[in-house]
């Protein structure tokens, strides 16, 4: 009870007081420590003193467990690398195993070779991956210490002041000051800010790369922020939670000395990394330091997954593992059955060992001598293959965005040849398919739709003047990659440098920033979003509001008429409050509400404005007859608008003493139907195509004649144009920051029609009425957009009838359930019933045309309901545990039987070549799937826009309203689509009918209800079988988790690789499911691009990244593992081979050095230059024929039967490489170093050729580095013939090289044996290409042999290389590749 009479207290006094809303101030008395605590914290959780307050000892005992703010991204210290660079490093199974052959070498009874000699291979791979992870720490250390020591101002106990401190100094619980443009060091808690109503701006663009401002408030029940903050003077106690990496929850409250506790929020936390604006100075308490910020918490770096490829290869490691213990048990039995056999050896042998014994050691021996068959290298090669792949993705310039300076990023480095294995494509459409650029287009008032002509048109023309700029090279580099505001860095007092932070050093740099950033727009404010012509219609309309006399009038039209006018003036001020966005400009950085603000027009003429809304002005505008009304709307607004400044129009207010009065002829009205007429009439679009002179006059006096010719009331279009112009260029002057650019999209339209929002503050907004100038709109609440309600309300107190009033704006099918069910009279629902039906279908005709909708609405709360939802809604905000949820039922609760206004449509523009690169895809033999969360009729317009949707396809529709009704709907579908399969595949056996089934196909549209259903246990079946033989698949009102579940449900039951692309936080977890994640930079931040593994500024960039990169990478991945395979596997047959002849005592023909480099030094180059830079196809043929891509798979390049025949073919070339030199060398005196000498040579030669023959590019790099190969081996040996006595016990190879490559003999074996190795390699590749070439096989050949495509290539490289070289590039050689060849792209 204690309890609840405290919180009823504590709302009275809220309610009653003054002090703002959310405040708190101290209870009567203190309470008692058993009183139960409306603000607990549950779990673990953090308490921060004042480092300075009363609180010392409490601050001792607890701070010591705190962590400091410095910052370590590093892993090691110079006296910790080695030991743990090992440890990380042997925890790789094939480090381990080497380690293992390593050791097993010292054991004397099966030593192979000399005990240093088997550590080199190890040692070598060790040594190279701990430099390169020592470079990166080492950059990891370097960028630490400059974070680190940043200047930050912190709060002196012993100097009473605020001195500079290194960032890594700053510790929890002291006060830091900040300035305007300074980075923010630590997780800080708001307590003062020099804006007098404690509010506070920060950028967030390091921390999540948005860049339009973020709101924070000081701390409620603080004093108000007219002082400096004294520091000696906090003696509170905040609680909050433990350090976590939510970015958008903070949980706590502070506790004052007087026992008060008040609620904290994430609303008044400063995160590290963020940076001030807009704010001369703020001063807060660190509550989380150095690694226990949110910031570093979420710093997780790049993301490390294992590819397809990897898998694989694991599963053919296993059988290399399986084929060596194969061998060494051969070697094993076979020496213990040639010791039994042995009798009277001529030759020293052990002979007190069993041959059971011997064997058993020979099998170990020969698991050292054959080590190579398992790749060591392998793995290490595979790394820096990868990364050479990323480096020319990432350098590529058909990747680079020149309009916003940003180039492709690879954040997962290991799943590059994923890329070309996608089978199935999940897109969203919103900023993913389309710019999310959103520019008004038009919108329904009252069940009237305004359509916008001529603001139709402009969208035309800016669009051919975007794609007519699109032609020409524009350099934007820095025009598009700077900060979001443009007074930002020049509107404070103090500026700093710091992390991240560009700041002018002198003043021409200062004058040319000042003058660039001028014209800038900011986040979302395009000037195709800006400049919104209003349409005809609502421009009389509002003319007549405004007009100074009218006369009064009674009967239903009247009150129709003024319902209607009652509806715009509400429906456009809902526009411009409904938001969060902030105004600003290059003068001001930004614009507050003032104190006291006293309207342009009288408060008498107000009280007129009222009265005028109780007669019919409409009305008199009926008396013009329809040619009249509709003839020349574009003649109408010709004059209506200045030429250049089309952005909005301005009203006459120009005050008379004049009591004329104008005639208002007699309506029968008989409820709302002659205000169907009207709008219907006005909804017409026919009449503004054409316009002449005569019409333009007539439409003109006309409009002269009907409207009040009052004093100045009546204007021409000279004095409109010239007040225009005046209005626009103060105007032009606000800059609007916006969340997201549907926000902006809506506050330009309003302000286009001239209620414009003028400025911000906590409290308050300043808007601009028409007709009655700036008044200032008190503030009440803010109950801001979430995923769950879809929808932002604000709570206002109506600056003219001062009633509280909730303005909503969100979705149409959220919005449409909560407005209010027609009551009252008959007039009154009649009325309620045509506008509810009229506004929804103009939602669909909207969404047919594929505009975004959003439905807006009003509901005027009574003062009492008012005071009962405020006490709940305190409550909520001021709880600590459940918050959003309670916040979110309190919302819920004002939300209801809402007055539907109208509705929005507003063009989100495709981006451009999506539906190119859909087809490509869909060519290409990937299925693109659409997961949006946009009205059906949208998502089904824009598919057909995109060409995911084609005329021929048949169009499968799952709109279900129980579970019952879509398990049923969904086997009647999957049976229809059966049929139609089973058809087509006889009409094609037949012979008939293949050129339709190939351009024809299903395309499933399912709504998220119905989807909902479909995902559950007991028809996710169904929904699969369907889906899957289905073209593509759209999915409409799908949520984040049903996105991430419908990947998911793919993934894993088809077995198939999926790819997953977006470009915001409702996308991340259906990237995160995804097997490859793509995040597209748009205008949504960058929550999806840190959760991607891949990360591109356009859609169309995936048709390369896929069908060129992703093809390219995979292929030689693929084909690279192939060979590694191979070469060791021959080269550890001709030791094997040898075993028979030396009574398979793991003996070799070779010194061990040799045996050694071979594998790691003297092949080891050459195919990473392989992996990185072979070419099967070039670009411009996969980009021409996509087919390509599905040919390529890695299913289809790296099968068991190619890892099989490659085994065989490393098989039958060792038994040549061995047995040819033996026979040539049998019965002379060679000695087996000799016998070994031409065998490594010839194995060296055939295994350098052999790439050569698999090559499908050969540059002059590719040549240098073969030749080095060889060059290399040759030196070697030879330098270790000469100079080598004891180098390889027990054997001697000095003088053996030098002998055998001074004979003719040598070179013949090399030659002989090399040719008759690869013959049959050759062969195959020969037959095959020419009597069963593959589609691969046939693209390459096409490429080379079509001289159109050669002259093609030719004449634009001429073209690119005109600027460096005035004379024209004219070369006969077909051996010239372009840019795009297999080095630079």
């Amino acid at each position: 009870m204690e309890q609840l009479h405290w919180v009823r207290h504590r709302c009275r006094q809220l309610l009653t007081g003054d002090s703002g809303r959310g405040w708190y101030s101290a209870s009567e008395g203190p309470r008692s420590k058993s009183s139960l605590d409306p603000h607990r914290l549950s779990g673990k959780r953090r308490t921060v003193f004042s480092l300075h307050g009363s609180h010392q000892q409490e601050y001792e005992n607890i701070s010591k467990s705190y962590k400091g703010n410095a910052i370590r991204t590093t892993k090691y210290t110079l006296l910790s690398f080695i030991p743990m660079n090992l440890f990380q490093q042997f925890h790789r199974v094939a480090n381990l195993y080497f380690l293992f052959l390593a050791l097993l070498n010292w054991v004397p009874v099966v030593e192979a070779f000399q005990k240093e000699i088997t550590m080199i291979p190890l040692l070598v791979v060790l040594t190279v991956i701990a430099i390169k992870d020592a470079l990166e720490d080492y950059r990891r250390y370097i960028f630490d210490k400059k974070v680190n020591n940043n200047i930050v101002q912190v709060y002196s106990g012993k100097h009473k002041a605020y001195v500079d401190q290194c960032w890594k100094d700053v510790r929890v619980g002291d006060f830091v000051r900040l300035s305007c443009n300074e980075i923010i060091p630590a997780d800080i808690l708001l307590l003062y800010s020099s804006d007098p109503h404690g509010v506070c701006y920060i950028e967030t663009a390091n921390l999540d790369g948005e860049t339009n401002l973020k709101q924070r408030q000081v701390v409620s029940d603080l004093p108000l922020q007219g002082a400096e903050f004294t520091p000696e003077s906090f003696h509170s106690r905040i609680e909050c939670e433990n350090p976590n990496n939510d970015l958008s929850r903070f949980r706590g409250y502070m506790e004052h000395s007087s026992g008060v506790r008040v609620g904290l929020h994430n609303n008044n936390l400063l995160l590290r990394s963020c940076t001030i604006r807009n704010t001369e100075t703020v001063v807060g308490i660190v509550v989380y330091a150095g690694h226990d910020t949110k910031a570093m918490m979420n710093n997780s770096g790049p993301r490390y997954k294992r590819s397809h490829l990897e898998k694989r290869l694991n599963v053919d490691v296993l059988w290399c593992v399986l084929l060596l213990i194969l061998m060494c048990l051969t070697a094993a039995i076979g020496h213990g059955l040639w010791l039994k056999q042995l009798k009277d050896p001529i030759f020293a042998v052990d002979g007190e060992t069993s041959p059971a014994l011997a064997a058993f050691y020979v099998f170990w021996t020969m698991i050292i001598v054959l080590q190579v068959l398992i790749p060591i290298s392998l793995y290490v090669s595979i790394e820096i293959v990868k990364l050479g792949q990323i480096y020319f993705i990432h350098n590529d310039l058909a990747l680079y965005n020149e309009q916003t300076d940003s180039r492709i990023q690879c954040r997962a480095l290991n799943i590059t040849e994923d890329l070309g294995q996608i089978q199935y494509l999940f897109s969203d459409k919103t900023g993913t398919l389309t710019e999310n650029k959103m520019v008004f287009r038009r919108c329904s008032i009252y069940g009237i739709d305004y359509p916008h002509v001529d603001n139709a048109r402009r969208l035309e023309v800016y669009e051919a003047e975007q794609n007519e700029a699109a032609g020409r090279s524009v350099t934007l580099k820095s025009a598009c990659s700077g900060k979001s505001l443009s007074c930002r860095s020049l509107s404070c007092n103090r500026s700093s440098v710091s992390l991240h932070t560009l700041t002018p050093e002198s003043d021409d740099e200062v004058d040319a920033l000042s003058h660039h950033m001028q014209t800038r727009n900011s986040a979302f404010c395009s000037r195709m979003a800006k400049e919104v012509i209003p349409d005809p219609e609502l421009v009389r309309k509002l003319k007549w509001l405004v007009s100074p006399v009218l006369p009064l009038a009674d009967g239903a039209a009247s009150t129709s008429s003024s319902l209607e006018l009652t509806y715009i003036t509400d429906f456009f001020l809902a526009l411009a409050i409904c938001n969060s966005v902030i105004v600003s400009s290059p003068s001001q950085p930004q614009h507050m509400v003032p104190e006291a603000r006293t309207p342009l027009t009288s408060l008498e003429d107000i009280k007129l404005l009222f009265q005028r809304l109780s007669f019919s002005p409409l009305a008199a505008l009926s008396t013009l007859t329809p040619p009249q009304t509709k003839s020349s709307p574009r003649s109408f607004t010709s004059r209506l608008f200045a030429r250049g400044k089309m952005g909005s129009f301005t009203f006459s207010t120009t005050p008379t003493t004049t009591t004329d009065t104008v005639q208002e002829p007699n309506l029968e009205v008989s409820g709302p139907k002659p205000r169907i007429d009207l709008s219907e009439s006005s909804t017409e679009d026919g009449g503004g195509t054409a316009s002449s002179q005569v019409e333009d006059r007539q439409t003109d006096d006309d409009l002269k004649d009907k409207m009040p010719n009052v004093g100045g009331a009546r204007q021409d279009v000279e004095d409109v144009n010239t007040e225009l112009n005046a209005k626009n260029a103060e105007d032009d002057d606000l800059v609007y920051e916006a969340e997201s650019p549907d926000e902006a999209a809506l506050v330009h339209a309003a302000r286009a029609y001239r209620c414009t929002l003028r400025g911000r503050s906590a409290e308050s907004l300043l808007v601009d009425l028409p007709g009655i100038g700036s008044l200032a709109v008190q503030l009440l609440h803010i109950l801001p957009f979430d995923s769950n309600r879809k929808r932002m309300s604000v709570v206002v107190r109506h600056p003219l009838t001062g009633q509280v009033v909730v303005y909503t704006k969100g979705a149409d099918s959220v919005i449409m359930d909560l407005a209010e069910k027609p009551q009252g009279s008959k007039f009154t629902q009649e009325i309620n019933r045509h506008i509810t039906e009229q506004t929804q279908k103009h939602l669909d005709s909207y969404a047919r045309e594929g505009l975004r909708t959003l439905c807006i609405a009003k509901k005027v709360v009574e003062e009492e309901e008012y005071k009962v939802w405020l006490k709940k809604q305190l409550l909520a905000e001021s709880s600590i545990e459940n918050r959003e949820e309670l916040l979110q039922d309190s919302a819920q609760r004002l939300e209801t039987n809402l007055t539907l206004l109208g509705t929005t449509g507003i063009v989100d523009r495709l981006q451009e070549e999506v539906p190119e690169t859909i087809e490509a895809l869909q060519r290409a033999g990937i299925k693109v799937w659409v997961l949006t969360g946009d009205k059906q009729e949208t998502a089904i317009n824009i598919s057909c826009a995109c060409k995911l949707l084609r005329p021929r396809d048949q169009l499968l529709t799952a709109n279900c309203l129980t579970k019952e009704a879509c398990a049923a709907l969904l086997e009647e579908l999957r049976v229809e689509v059966e049929c139609a399969d089973n058809s087509s595949k006889a009409a094609a056996a037949g012979g008939g009918g293949g050129e339709t089934t190939s351009d024809t196909g299903f395309i499933l549209v399912i709504d998220g209800r119905t989807l909902e259903w479909a995902l559950q246990e007991e028809l996710k079946s169904d929904f699969l079988e369907l889906s899957r033989r289905c073209k593509a698949v759209i999915c409409c009102r799908s949520t984040p988790l049903q996105k991430s579940q419908v990947v998911q449900l793919i993934r894993d039951q088809l077995g198939v690789m999926t790819l997953a692309v977006g470009d915001g936080a409702n996308d991340v977890s259906m990237i995160q499911v995804a097997d490859v994640g793509v995040g597209i930079s748009g205008q949504e931040g960058m929550q999806a691009v840190m959760s991607s593994d891949f990360a591109v500024s356009r859609f169309k960039h995936l048709k390369k990244l896929l069908l060129v990169h992703g093809h390219w990478c995979c292929s030689r991945l693929a084909n690279m593992i192939l060979y590694f395979i191979y070469k060791n596997v021959m080269y550890v047959n001709l030791l094997f081979w040898y075993q028979f002849f030396c009574g398979f005592s793991g003996s070799v023909m070779t010194n061990s050095w040799v045996l050694i480099l071979f594998n790691l030094i003297f092949t080891a180059v050459s195919p990473l230059l392989y992996g990185v830079l072979d070419q099967n196809v070039a670009a411009d043929t996969l980009l021409d024929l996509p087919e390509l891509y599905q040919a390529g798979h890695a299913s289809k390049v790296y099968v068991p039967s190619t890892f099989w025949l490659t085994i065989l073919d490393a098989f039958y070339q060792s038994l040549v490489c061995f047995f040819l030199p033996y026979f040539v060398y049998a019965g002379s005196d060679a000695a087996e170093l000799s016998f070994g000498s031409s065998i490594n040579a010839s194995a060296l030669l055939i295994i350098l050729l052999h790439q050569v023959i698999e090559s499908h590019t050969l540059t002059w790099l590719h040549v240098m580095v073969l030749v080095g190969s060889g060059m290399s081996y040759v030196g070697f040996v030879l330098l270790f013939s000469v100079c080598c006595v004891t180098c390889s016990p027990p054997t001697n190879p000095l003088g053996v090289e030098t002998l055998q490559m001074s004979q003719p003999l040598f070179y013949l074996v090399c030659v002989l044996t090399t040719v008759m190795a690869l013959l049959p390699r050759l062969l195959f590749r020969v037959v095959s290409g020419s009597v069963c070439p593959s589609a691969v096989q046939k693209a390459a050949q096409r490429d080379k042999t079509d001289p159109e495509k050669y002259q093609r290539r030719m004449q634009w490289w001429n073209v690119s290389h005109s600027t460096a070289s005035r004379l024209p590039v004219c070369v006969d050689t077909s051996s010239l590749e372009c840019p795009t060849g297999p080095v630079l792209s």
